[in-house]
């Protein structure tokens, strides 16, 4: 037998009787808590001699069959031969540990908890250093992005942890609170930052509006020529100064507008009805506005002849609105005349018979006005 062959021969050995021994002790603690102090000595010879017999039968039928392998055969039957020993060790740890489960008292228990744990915890080691190791290999940019969301998600986690302790330090009631304010001032938040979005919109759109009126030419109304020519026919006959303005109304279908003055009303709204020029016979409405610094009579008049309409407006004074009635030129202001009377107390002079039509004569006040305020509340 070579030099080579004897070393290999004798390790095997000196495996097989640390193994044994390993063995022969674990089985004698297990049994130690069973036996009785004499039994327990007895137990460990035989366990003793038992394993190393069966070590050195082992060892020798090892060293015979290597002497009968050549050089090559030897090394693949070493590993074969130390796999099956790490496999056969390891389903007999198996074995034992989960037979020794039930049998074992408290403390011997919480020992093999600590060897669980610390077996974890040099599992987890190595996983992190081998992690550690692959991380060195990554690209910088890489890395970087792995330390941002590991960074994230460890800030995620410590915020939901202080939000779960805060949560569970306080009582039901209060947790309720909380979630309401919360929710309520969420609401309050997406409320204002809605009202902000509308107001810019709006704002946007009024300086788009703008600069698009801005940038339009503003277009000559149709009827302008005709409110030039109803102005130049009442200032060759009633006089010059008799309006105080004149103007389209582009509010209301590009409306000639007539403004006159309380002392030149009746005479403009005369002219109108009665020049073979204009003749406007039609009158289609009356009706007064409270303004509250004054009050407005506005006048629609039509021209069958000039197939046009016109508007002539009066402003009074709020405190003592008096004007002629327009009843003696045209029958159809009798009624709106009475209703203007009615509701905002506008005194139309020379009317035939002005009356309130609504309301009684015995009725406190008129409703039209905008300081108006009932006699009786409970009407």
């Amino acid at each position: 037998m070579s030099e080579k062959e004897d070393l290999a021969k004798q390790k095997a050995e000196a495996a097989a009787r640390a193994k044994a021994v390993a063995l022969a002790r674990k089985q004698a603690k297990a049994e130690a808590a069973e036996k009785p102090e004499v039994e327990m000595d007895i137990a460990k010879q035989k366990a003793a001699a038992a394993a190393k017999a069966k070590a050195a039968a082992l060892a020798k039928k090892q060293a015979k069959e290597a002497a009968e392998k050549p050089e090559g055969e030897v090394g693949i039957a070493k590993q074969k031969a130390a796999a099956a020993a790490k496999a056969k060790a390891a389903a007999l740890a198996k074995k034992q540990a989960k037979e020794e489960a039930g049998e074992k008292p408290e403390v011997e228990m919480d020992i093999t908890k600590q060897k669980a744990a610390a077996a974890a915890k040099a599992k987890a080691a190595a996983l992190a250093k081998k992690q550690a190791k692959e991380a060195g290999e990554k690209p910088e940019v890489d890395m970087d992005i792995a330390k941002q969301k590991a960074a994230a998600k460890a800030k995620a986690a410590a915020l939901a942890k202080k939000q779960a302790k805060e949560a569970a330090e306080k009582p039901e009631g209060e947790v309720g609170i909380a979630k309401q304010k919360a929710a309520a001032a969420a609401k309050v938040k997406a409320a204002a930052a809605a009202k902000a979005k509308a107001a810019a919109a709006v704002k946007n759109r009024t300086a788009a509006q703008e600069s698009e009126e801005a940038d339009t030419p503003s277009e000559i109304s149709p009827n302008q020529s005709k409110l030039d020519q109803i102005v130049s026919a009442i200032e060759s006959h009633v006089g010059q100064g008799a309006l105080l303005e004149n103007y389209i109304n582009r509010l209301s279908k590009d409306v000639p507008t007539l403004v006159a003055k309380p002392d030149t009303y009746f005479s403009i709204a005369k002219f109108l009805r009665y020049d073979e020029q204009l003749d406007f016979s039609y009158l289609s409405e009356l009706h007064g506005t409270d303004f509250e610094s004054h009050m407005e009579i506005y006048v629609h008049l039509h021209s069958f002849k000039m197939n046009q309409s016109v508007a002539l407006k009066v402003k009074l004074d709020r405190d003592t609105p008096v004007i002629p009635s327009l009843v003696p030129l045209w029958s159809g202001a009798n009624w709106p005349e009475c209703e203007a009377y009615d509701l905002l107390g506008i005194n139309f002079y020379e009317h035939p018979d002005l009356k309130r039509i609504l309301l009684g004569e015995d009725w406190k006040g008129y409703p039209l006005r905008k300081d108006y305020e009932p006699y009786d509340v409970e009407v």
